[in-house]
């Protein structure tokens, strides 16, 4: 019964080691994506007119959100990772207070 018991955990630590890597590239390629953002505000703002409106608005109409909705699929895959990997990072213990100088 044992042995059953610690291959799944065995399984359940493979799958999460690889759902963290996935998460933390995702979230790595959407924060690269959202700070380009910044150089294409600031190519509209060199080009200006009807050009840099188009620029302007297809970033806050098109892509803006799609990095938003990646970014949210990605936080709560990282949260079912947590969970599976049987990490309890966002609750309070004893650890976590010691080390805020509380006791």
């Amino acid at each position: 019964m044992k042995e059953n018991t610690s291959g799944a955990k065995n399984t359940l630590k493979k799958i999460s080691d690889v759902c963290k890597l996935i998460f933390g590239y995702g979230i790595m390629i959407v924060l690269f994506a959202g700070g380009l953002t910044f150089f294409g505000y600031v190519a509209a703002l060199i080009i200006g007119g009807d050009t840099a409106t188009a620029i302007c608005t297809w970033i806050y109409k098109s892509f803006i959100p799609v990095m938003i909705y990646a970014s949210t699929i990605l936080i709560l895959f990282g949260l079912v990772t947590m969970y599976l990997a049987g990490e309890k990072a966002l609750t309070p213990g004893k650890k976590n207070m010691k080390s805020e100088g509380e006791k």
